[in-house]
C-alpha cells in the first residue's frame, strides 16, 4: 500500500473551558467513513486506487476541549487487496493488515495537525513528546 494522495477536508478545534480539572482523560478516536475504488486517468500505476474518507478526533474530558479532523486518503493497492477490502467493507469491516497500515497513515498525518492545533489553543498534547533528562551518574561509583 502506497500513499498516492492526502488532504484534510475539515479541521475544528475548540476549547470550552479556560481551566481544566486536575486530571483530564484524553481520548483519540479514528473512524473510517467510506472506502471506495477510484478510477483515475491522472495516475498511471500497476496498482489500483482506493479512496478512504476518515474522521479523527481528540476529546479532553467531558466538556473541556475537542479537536476534530476529517480527511481523504488516496492509496495505491494491489488489485487482490482491493477486492478483499471492498468485499469486507460492504459489512463495514476492514482486513486486519490493511487496517493497521491505514490507521498508521491516518495517525501520522492527523496527529501532527492535532498537535499543532493543541499548541495554538494551549491544550495539553494528546501524545507524549520526547524529553531530555539529566543522566544519573551515581550508579558508576
Amino acid at each position: 500500500m502506497k500513499l498516492a494522495g492526502f488532504n484534510f477536508t475539515k479541521i475544528n478545534a475548540e476549547k470550552f473551558l479556560e481551566k481544566a480539572e486536575k486530571s483530564i482523560k484524553v481520548n483519540v478516536n479514528i473512524d473510517v467513513l467510506s472506502i471506495k475504488e477510484v478510477k483515475s486517468g491522472f495516475f498511471i500505476s500497476k496498482e489500483n486506487l482506493i479512496g478512504v474518507d476518515f474522521f479523527y478526533n481528540v476529546t479532553y474530558g467531558q466538556e473541556f476541549a475537542k479537536v476534530e479532523i476529517e480527511g481523504k486518503l488516496l492509496l495505491a493497492v494491489e488489485s487482490k487487496v482491493v477486492k478483499d477490502v471492498l468485499n469486507q467493507w460492504k459489512d463495514k469491516k476492514i482486513p486486519e493488515d490493511f487496517k493497521i497500515n491505514l490507521f498508521n497513515l491516518i495517525l501520522s498525518k492527523a496527529s501532527l495537525k492535532a498537535l499543532q492545533l493543541e499548541e495554538e489553543l494551549g491544550l495539553p498534547f494528546h501524545l507524549p513528546l520526547p524529553t531530555l533528562r539529566k543522566q544519573d551518574n551515581s550508579k558508576d561509583l
